[in-house]
């Protein structure tokens, strides 16, 4: 079997021929924004503090510390936030949502310019409507997780007229972190039950 290339942990592409065994980064500046982000990390320690962490690949799947395939739905393959963020296995971090408490996840598809920062009204829009509480950027730069609590036992995805989707999940679900907080959200999860009704009802 073929041994997959190893990729650079900040910007996920393959690292050089010659790199060190343990090299992480492409190049120092990809090594630089790295430890900067990672100093930054705003991710709420209603997060950090549950044993529900695993890593993921450049393609989204979710790695144990080891490098053995993680599952969403068995707790064996997860880990403390400390253990996963020390890893070097794959390209960055996941939390594992469970029935275990009501931490929720709406995730807003496409909606983030990456270059000038600015939202499409409609996420704008649902930003709002969550009030003061977690907000990060996906891993792909034009999307946002807004975290939060409420009652979501049961995944949705509502798709949009123009194309792009949002997901709430609650349970049986991992999602990719970053830490990078949006614009200046609060490092705390804040009850968003109103929102997440009011977004499946139209859905």
């Amino acid at each position: 079997m073929k041994t997959p290339p190893r990729t650079c942990e900040h910007c996920a592409a393959p690292l050089p021929m010659m790199a060190r065994q343990h090299a992480r980064f492409c190049d120092t500046r990809c090594r630089s924004k790295a430890h900067r982000a990672a100093k930054a990390d705003a991710t709420p320690r209603e997060l950090t503090t549950r044993d529900r962490w695993v890593r993921r690949s450049a393609t989204k799947v979710p790695l144990t510390t080891a490098g053995t395939a993680a599952s969403s739905t068995d707790k064996r393959t997860w880990g403390t936030h400390k253990d996963a963020a020390a890893s070097t296995v794959g390209v960055g971090l996941g939390f594992v949502l469970s029935d275990e408490d009501d931490i929720v996840c709406i995730d807003l598809d496409h909606c983030l310019n990456a270059l000038t920062g600015r939202l499409a009204p409609w996420a704008a829009a649902v930003v709002r409507d969550a009030g003061t509480t977690y907000v990060e950027v996906s891993p792909s730069g034009d999307g946002l997780h807004i975290w939060g609590r409420a009652d979501v036992r049961q995944g949705r995805r509502i798709r949009r007229p123009d194309g792009t989707a949002v997901e709430i999940y609650g349970t049986g679900r991992y999602i990719a972190m970053t830490g990078r907080r949006h614009g200046n959200a609060p490092s705390f999860l804040a009850d968003v039950s109103s929102l997440t009704r009011r977004l499946t009802a139209r859905g």
